[in-house]
This record gives structure tokens, sequence and C-alpha cells, in this order.
């Protein structure tokens, strides 16, 4: 994850949106067409998934803190969190099958809902 910083030396919701979309970038690239079963079976692709659902769920945390108003206009905001925190903090009841569920169901929405933010905050620097 590169530092990115906001005007003088701060974060700025545009860097948090940035890292959601390289963390959900990374977890197509890592994670794009496994199954389950090969999920479940790879430690290494298995942690790496997790890393950057906990970037994303940290990622959201710091955004909604800064611009509060974002939180609905991005889908399960709230679940994006809670699902942090149960890979942080609940890493021993972590279900493979909700994590893949996250990757093809829940993931897709999460990326162009971020992409959008993206795009609308381009066209309100120029």
């Amino acid at each position: 994850m590169r530092q990115r910083e906001g005007p003088r030396g701060r974060r700025d919701a545009r860097s948090y949106l940035l890292d959601m979309q390289e963390a959900a970038s990374f977890l197509y690239v890592a994670a794009g067409g496994k199954t389950l079963a090969e999920y479940a079976q790879d430690a290494i692709l298995r942690s790496a998934v997790e890393r950057q659902f906990i970037i994303i769920g940290e990622a959201l945390v710091q955004l909604l803190r800064l611009e509060f108003d974002l939180q609905g206009r991005i889908t399960h905001a709230r679940r994006i969190v809670a699902f942090r925190n149960i890979l942080v903090h609940g890493y021993a009841d972590i279900a493979d099958e909700i994590v893949c569920s996250a990757l093809q169901v829940d993931l897709p929405i999460l990326q162009r809902e971020v992409t959008d933010l993206l795009t609308e905050m381009r066209g309100t620097e120029a």
C-alpha cells in the first residue's frame, strides 16, 4: 500500500478510497476464479485475502470518520466494518464460505461504488 497524503500531509477521503480500490484490485488478482475448495486449501491465499479485506474495512472506517455522509453511498458499510473486525479480532471463527461470498458477491458492488465516488471527486477537482 503506497502512502497517500492529502493537502498539508494529511490523508483525505480520496486517499482512503484509493486504498480500497487498490485492495479490491489485489483481491481480484489473487483470488479471481478460485473455487471455495482451492481457497480453503491455500493458507497463503487466505492470509492475503483476509489482509486485503482488513485494509478495505479499515480504510472505510477512516473514510467515514472524515465523510460520514458517504456511509449511505456504500452498500453495507456497517457490515464491511464488522467483517473487518471479525477478521482482526475473531480470526479463529472465520468461515471460508463467508469470505468467498464476500469476494464473489459483495466486492464487485463495493468496487463499483468506490470507482463512482472517485470519479465524482475527480470531477469536483477540475
